[in-house]
């Protein structure tokens, strides 16, 4: 799957303007999928199966786009002040590189600080393009941008930028690579806009109606130095969400799918994460209601330039999804 993760997370796409990724992703799932379709919001909706007597409709959804920036302003020298798309932490920012999508790249600076000890704000920093001057600027407002890094292969870790929720795409590719069998329909979201109010999946989900939702995406750890209080860690296998910021997963669901990955002998944690959701949590409200749980990848350094996954929890996720869509799901 390296290949693939380092096409995704490689690729330009913030929250609004992810039509790159998404005919990347087209291309990958194209062989195996038994319908494509882009909704007027530009969530990439796949199919797979037939519902049978034993099976459900089922959404599955990973975020194709990224956190960004967005140019506000030009000044007198160049220099462009920006506002973000998403989560983007002042503090992950100096020195940091971006790519705009006209392909101009530049380094995010910060002002001089009256006080280095304070935090300071996205106000204070500007990126350099080499401009010399407002009219040399190669960059108007309103042209947005995102980190801009190689994927960093590790061996057993990797790490790049977007691995939120680039790697939850490229599980959904592979699981649908994967799944050779299912007495399910199932309805593979890539959904847009996530980072800016999960938008593309509230959509979707009131478009498919599904009888159950899951969402695959990235969660914190806490096992680096001095790092947030969670049990969850790299290597330790794929977390199944009990609770996040928004969300509480559908308790039955969340014991089906413990059920199922220690039937498959494959390992796995259980996260509750204090802050942050993803779009199970609008899936999960639609309608009437939808049971709706998410398969989490533990990731360190979330909402940075280099976000750092482990190869076999990535590998044992897909392992997780196509035993659960290959079989009958009983939630009791």
């Amino acid at each position: 799957m390296k290949n693939l993760i380092q096409k995704l997370v490689e690729s330009i796409g913030p929250s609004g303007y992810e039509s790159a990724v998404r005919e990347i992703v087209r291309d990958e799932v194209a062989p195996f999928a038994e319908e494509i379709r882009i909704d007027a919001l530009g969530n990439l909706i796949v199919r797979k199966g037939s519902k049978t007597k034993s099976g459900m409709r089922l959404m599955l959804a990973a975020h194709l786009d990224e956190i960004g920036l967005i140019a506000t302003h030009i000044d007198e020298n160049g220099f462009i002040r920006f506002s973000t798309l998403g989560g983007v932490r002042p503090n992950n920012c100096p020195g940091g590189r971006v790519r705009f999508m006209n392909g101009v790249e530049g380094v995010i600076g910060i002002e001089r600080l009256e006080n280095p000890d304070r935090p300071f704000s996205i106000e204070q920093l500007y990126i350099d393009v080499g401009a010399a001057s407002r009219q040399d600027c190669p960059i108007k407002v309103g042209e947005v941008a995102a980190f801009y890094r190689p994927m960093l292969d590790l061996g057993g870790r990797i790490a790049a930028k977007s691995m939120d929720d680039r790697i939850g795409v490229a599980v959904l590719v592979e699981s649908l690579r994967q799944l050779k069998k299912t007495p399910h329909e199932i309805y593979f979201v890539f959904s847009v806009q996530e980072e800016v109010g999960l938008r593309g999946a509230t959509t979707a989900a009131f478009a498919l109606d599904p009888d159950l939702g899951l969402a695959v995406d990235v969660t914190l750890t806490g096992d680096t130095p001095k790092g947030v209080k969670m049990e969850v860690a790299l290597g330790k296998g794929p977390a199944i969400k009990v609770r996040d910021g928004k969300m509480l997963s559908d308790p039955r669901l969340v014991q089906y799918l413990i059920e199922t990955a220690e039937k498959a002998k494959g390992p796995y944690q259980l996260e509750i994460l204090e802050g942050g959701t993803t779009d199970a949590s609008v899936i999960q409200i639609t309608r009437a209601g939808i049971p709706s749980g998410c398969i989490s990848i533990p990731c360190r350094y979330v909402h940075s330039p280099s976000e750092m996954v482990d190869y076999n929890d990535v590998q044992n996720a897909v392992k997780l999804l196509v035993t659960v869509l290959s079989n009958p799901i009983h939630l009791g």
